[in-house]
């Protein structure tokens, strides 16, 4: 089979079309051809030389796909070969085929198309077990997402919006229009606005009970000032930096919290809890039209270049597909 190396860290261009072993389902993996993966943050990480593969996981980029089931190994049920299937992927959607859990498989929505659903897994089970499982977000709740206009903003906007929360967001203004007809109440201009002052004044002064945040650093006193009373700030990227100050003072006066959390390199047995979780509480809005992907574009698997590019450019809103 053919996957996309990393030949060492650096640019968009030490991506290579590369010829390299055919996997092997193990016990418990399926094997899947792979119809679409996506682009992540952390693969621009991971070409960077940033962020390594955990161990066991391929060492292609690609934390998501989209595909038929070639193979089964050993102790899988629930699963047969040609099943059309999305997946939740430590490494290797970057390639044509994958061995994966079955415990990260997740059936293609219905209405959704098969090259769509590559964009689903990653950013679904990011929002879920973040704003949700940990942010612990309930209906009235009000909600700030950093980045609105990508991948996970866009899924993290219509799913807060779908379970009852007032939803605000950060997005460069071209893309507010798009941030607002997703569910957002209120599209923050990262550039000329401060957050803070918006978010404090539509809410009277009270703040935001959950803030998923992928600046880190840069973000991290202007987010503490945001939250309300006992709010959640779950910090889930370091765009901004990796170092910042903490006024320990306005977090115990409000008795709020600080969480950091990644989903890669979490064990399989949890990610298949978290898979699971999706599965009952997101895929039902996903097949009632309720919630939907937001594609920006689709390029072939052999140019991830180019579609590392796009996502770096900023001008990407949702996320960018690689076909097969």
């Amino acid at each position: 089979m053919h996957a996309i190396k990393i030949t060492e860290p650096g640019g968009p261009d030490v991506l290579r079309w590369t010829e390299v072993p055919d996997p092997e389902p193990g016990p418990g993996e399926v094997l899947i051809d792979i119809v679409a993966s996506a682009v992540n943050r952390a693969d621009l990480m991971q070409r960077q030389g940033f962020y390594p593969p955990p161990p066991g996981a391929p060492e292609y980029p690609g934390l998501e796909c989209s595909g038929r089931i070639a193979a089964l190994g050993p102790g899988v049920e629930g699963w047969n070969v040609g099943d059309e299937v999305c997946a939740l992927l430590a490494g290797g959607g970057y390639a044509e085929k994958v061995a994966v859990s079955a415990g990260q498989l997740l059936p293609v929505p219905e209405g959704v198309s098969l090259a769509e659903a590559a964009g689903l897994p990653e950013v679904y089970c990011t929002v879920w077990s973040n704003v949700f499982a940990i942010g612990r977000l309930a209906p009235g709740d009000t909600f700030l997402v950093h980045g609105g206009a990508g991948g996970i903003g866009t899924a993290a906007i219509q799913l807060a919006a779908a379970y009852g929360a007032r939803v605000f967001c950060t997005a460069s203004p071209a893309k507010h229009p798009r941030c607002l007809a997703l569910g957002a109440e209120r599209a923050i201009d990262y550039h000329s606005e401060d957050f803070v002052d918006v978010v404090k004044s539509a809410t009277g002064g009270k703040g935001a009970d959950v803030i998923l945040d992928n600046m880190g650093a840069k973000y991290l006193e202007r987010n503490v000032a945001t939250l309300a009373t006992n709010g959640r700030l779950i910090v889930i990227g370091m765009q901004g930096g990796m170092q910042g100050e903490v006024n320990l003072g306005a977090l115990l006066s409000k008795r709020a919290s600080i969480t950091a959390t990644s989903l890669r390199a979490r064990p399989a047995e949890e990610k298949a809890e978290i898979v699971a979780d999706v599965k009952t509480h997101v895929w039902p809005l996903l097949e009632f039209g309720k919630i939907r992907p937001v594609i920006d574009r689709a390029i072939a698997l052999p140019d991830a270049a180019e579609a590392h590019r796009v996502l770096e450019s900023g001008d990407a809103t949702g996320k960018v597909l690689l076909v097969n």
